[in-house]
């Protein structure tokens, strides 16, 4: 149960070859979650955005919080990608961020509105994108591996679900 808590939709699942449909696809996503986010989490109230979407995981306030930390990143990763040769890229310590005052009191506005501007310029970027660029890749430090932008992609339209997915739960089974 706890699993399927922490992974609504499972863990992500990415193809080994990747179709310009695929990415086209994730792209879409990408570009919707701000809008469905802010659709979702508009009624919510401050004790309701402070509940965690599971025991011991973040509050829906924190959820929001971290996707703008976290889409920020991703669209950081994607410009050193490009403008660097296959840069080890910063990692942050998402669970610490989470705890910061910030994430734990601020209005979902301010992240919401961030993460409409910023995927509206993210999506702009990625749809023009080339095939050889889409190849470029980043190094996390965690794993040594190099990350290939289509495969970012792909990583981020889950992360958009899967947080949604944590939001949206939450809100079905307290039939708020």
């Amino acid at each position: 149960m706890l699993e399927k808590l922490k992974y609504p939709i499972g863990k992500p699942a990415i193809p080994s070859e990747i179709a310009n449909k695929d990415i086209n696809n994730w792209i879409t996503i990408i570009e919707n979650f701000p809008a469905k986010l802010d659709k979702l989490t508009a009624n919510l109230t401050n004790e309701q955005l402070d509940t965690p979407y599971r025991d011991n995981g973040w509050t829906i306030r924190q959820v929001v919080h971290h996707c703008a930390d976290s889409h920020q990143h991703s669209y950081i990763r994607f410009k050193w990608a490009l403008t660097e040769d296959k840069p080890v890229i910063k990692a942050y310590y998402e669970d610490k961020w989470a705890d910061l005052f910030d994430s734990k009191t601020a209005p979902i506005s301010l992240s919401i509105n961030y993460l409409k501007a910023l995927h509206a310029k993210w999506v702009y970027f990625l749809k023009g994108l080339s095939e050889e660029e889409l190849n470029k890749t980043f190094i996390h430090p965690d794993g040594y591996k190099p990350i290939k932008l289509n495969k970012n992609i792909a990583i981020y339209a889950w992360h958009c679900n899967h947080h949604f997915a944590h939001i949206n739960n939450l809100i079905i089974s307290k039939k708020w």
